[in-house]
């Protein structure tokens, strides 16, 4: 089974992704805050935290945050980050969150998404939020838009950071994008990883969020807010929420 997940998410990461600031992340919550429409003090799970970039934006607007994620290295991250203790970061795997408390929204971004082979897993992710939601609570994923990808995938690129050199290969094989990662250092050898995302449509997710129950209410391109165009836009955001039941026999009575 490849378990690329467990180790591309440590201490290089951050200088590879060095570039995914905290301003930009703040900007990115607060059109996200217009979409969800939630009141002040909800409480929201930022599934996949990393290193807790939008997790600490969310505080900043109000809300009670707590930030799951798998990688010990980010989640310290993260707390070196939260001088204030502001968020609650616990270390879990998304398709088994070790928690049991419901939230009004659970928001999943920076495509983290579609980390696994088998669609089943993926499925488990979409399970598990929609068994934190609280019945009525809202979700975000916040998704590369696999069309967009395909047209414009660079294959190769090297950058220099610091003392490191960084080349990227980027590819498409068996319906991922895969993103092989080599760098290079002066007095140690050469560090591998690989990074792989699962090419869902809108089509697809549509289908994959009405069988494990949750209704997808807007898709948009980017945080402009701008529609989804499958040929244009860079990101596939979807925003919905899980249906409350008894509304919904409500109604039919």
């Amino acid at each position: 089974m490849n378990t690329w997940y467990k180790e591309s998410f440590g201490h290089d990461y951050l200088i590879v992704y060095k570039h995914r600031d905290f301003q930009g992340a703040y900007h990115e919550v607060r059109q996200m805050m217009d979409w969800l429409n939630l009141p002040q003090g909800a409480e929201i799970l930022d599934l996949c935290c990393g290193m807790g970039r939008h997790s600490l934006a969310l505080t900043e607007f109000g809300y009670k945050v707590t930030g799951v994620d798998l990688s010990d290295v980010l989640l310290e991250e993260a707390d070196q980050h939260d001088v204030h203790s502001q968020v609650r970061f616990i270390k879990g795997d998304m398709r088994e969150v070790p928690l049991h408390e419901t939230f009004d929204a659970v928001v999943n971004l920076f495509t983290s998404f579609g980390y696994f082979e088998e669609d089943e897993e993926n499925i488990q992710v979409l399970r598990e939020i929609h068994r934190l939601l609280k019945p009525g609570g809202r979700f975000m994923i916040d998704f590369l838009n696999p069309e967009f990808v395909r047209s414009h995938l660079v294959p190769y690129s090297e950058r220099q950071e610091g003392e490191l050199f960084i080349q990227e290969q980027r590819s498409i094989e068996d319906g991922f994008v895969k993103k092989r990662i080599a760098i290079r250092e002066d007095g140690r050898p050469e560090r591998h990883y690989l990074e792989q995302v699962k090419l869902y449509r809108l089509e697809q997710f549509q289908h994959l969020l009405a069988l494990v129950g949750l209704q997808l209410d807007q898709v948009y391109g980017d945080y402009d807010g701008q529609a989804y165009h499958p040929d244009q836009s860079r990101r596939l955001i979807m925003i919905g929420h899980r249906p409350d039941l008894s509304d919904a026999q409500g109604v039919s009575q």
